[in-house]
């Protein structure tokens, strides 16, 4: 019986080798590939999202001083997921992943990825859920590829793909995840992953359309933000300029973090140590500034419709940064492009609370755009991804404000990975 089973399916993979034909169009096989790898992002990010949006809940109830006990106890737990089930790594392996390791997304430390990172999003870390869904659904792409004996750059692309449908699912934007999946792979020239470039878009149309359904999303902007009015060519100069002081903030953001990093492993502690002290201190910084708590996808709007005093808006400026750095250098798990959006919103605020003649909404963006292309790189897919977000139909201005923070940003990149793609290129 064991014997006829492996022919019948040998004889299905032989099937399922052959491509389909289809004289009129331009697709094959291959696209129910990328299809159905979007389809199963998309259930894999909507679930993810239900249960996360689930814990969140429970645990917002939780105020004051209790915050503290929560945060570090969640901190911990999720150290012991890490060190008992294994480390899952963080963006910058996934990017080796792709580069050196033929594209290949080990799906085995998934369960301690997933389990950790709705800990450390739902208790209010300064981290996102797009990082675990990246490599999530980064691994199915992978997983599917040998599932039908994919090699070389089509296993790559489908890798690449299911980032890509990961990343939509949370942002809501194809295109700009599409993009997002190719840039942060390569320092400068992206184009090297281009061939990926219909896979992802494929994947990721699947992917949010499932993920909207599952969760009952409707299109449009998530950030409430004022009508923007162009006012004239020198609209392109302010954000060239808020650009500036964007990347100024996200040099010092970086600066934090890597010396926090530093003091993290200056002595070699256990991973739930690490997480235990990150969750204490994240706890008392979101005791004095409730708005730091969290990864900012609501609390952008909550920012925008306060009208705070501009030492408060400093306070969650300085405290917000230290919030995210410390949960990226002790262990936490998520992303961090979102909190950096609501590090820029903040700057925003500032700026035009000092030159109130500025376009506020202009402001916001350019510094959101500036911030997170300094610390990912990402000019293109951060203008597309921000364009959809905001509901900002002009692109240009918030494309001068990405580039500002690209060509500004440290020679050696926040992303740890991306410095191989640097030395290749020299």
């Amino acid at each position: 019986m064991k014997i006829k089973r492996r022919k019948k399916l040998v004889n299905y993979l032989n099937i399922l080798d052959q491509p389909l034909r289809f004289d009129h169009f331009v697709f094959g096989r291959v696209f129910f590939l990328w299809a159905l790898l979007g389809l199963i992002g998309g259930c894999i990010a909507g679930v993810y999202w239900i249960i996360l949006e689930f814990l969140t809940n429970q645990l917002a109830f939780f105020e004051d001083f209790w915050v503290i006990i929560v945060m570090a106890v969640c901190g911990l737990l999720a150290g012991l997921i890490i060190h008992f089930i294994g480390d899952p790594g963080e963006i910058h392996l996934i990017v080796n992943n792709i580069r050196f390791n033929k594209g290949r997304l080990d799906p085995k430390n998934n369960p301690s990825m997933i389990l950790s990172s709705l800990l450390c999003v739902a208790s209010g870390g300064s981290l996102g859920p797009e990082a675990p869904l990246v490599q999530v659904t980064g691994s199915t792409g992978t997983w599917l590829g040998k599932v039908f004996r994919l090699k070389g750059e089509e296993l790559r692309s489908l890798s690449i793909a299911g980032m890509a449908s990961g990343f939509t699912a949370l942002f809501g934007a194809p295109l700009g995840g599409s993009l997002f999946s190719l840039e942060i792979l390569h320092h400068k020239h992206a184009v090297e992953y281009y061939r990926a470039i219909i896979p992802a878009l494929v994947a990721s149309c699947f992917s949010y359309i499932v993920f909207a359904l599952i969760i009952h999303l409707g299109l449009g902007e998530v950030w409430d933000l004022s009508a923007y009015e162009y006012s004239g060519l020198f609209d392109f100069g302010y954000a060239i300029v808020f650009g500036i002081l964007g990347t100024i903030i996200a040099w010092i953001f970086i600066y934090c973090t890597k010396s926090l990093k530093k003091i993290f492993d200056h002595r070699p502690l256990p991973i739930y140590i690490k997480t235990l002290i990150g969750g204490v201190l994240l706890g008392v910084i979101a005791y004095y500034f409730p708005l730091t708590r969290y990864f900012g996808h609501h609390e952008i709007n909550v920012l925008l419709d306060q009208k705070l005093s501009i030492t408060v808006l400093f306070g969650i400026l300085v405290f917000k940064i230290i919030a995210i750095a410390i949960t990226v250098t002790s262990g936490w798990r998520g992303g961090f492009i979102i909190p950096l959006f609501f590090v820029g919103a903040t700057l925003g605020l500032i700026i035009h609370y000092f030159f109130p003649f500025t376009n506020l909404t202009l402001a916001i963006i350019s510094c959101m755009a500036a911030i997170n292309s300094c610390a990912t790189r990402t000019p293109m897919s951060t203008t597309i991804l921000l364009a959809t977000l905001t509901g900002f139909s002009y692109l240009i201005p918030i494309l001068f404000a990405s580039l500002t923070g690209y060509f500004l940003a440290p020679r050696i990149p926040f992303i740890g990975s991306q410095l191989e793609a640097l030395k290749e290129e020299e």
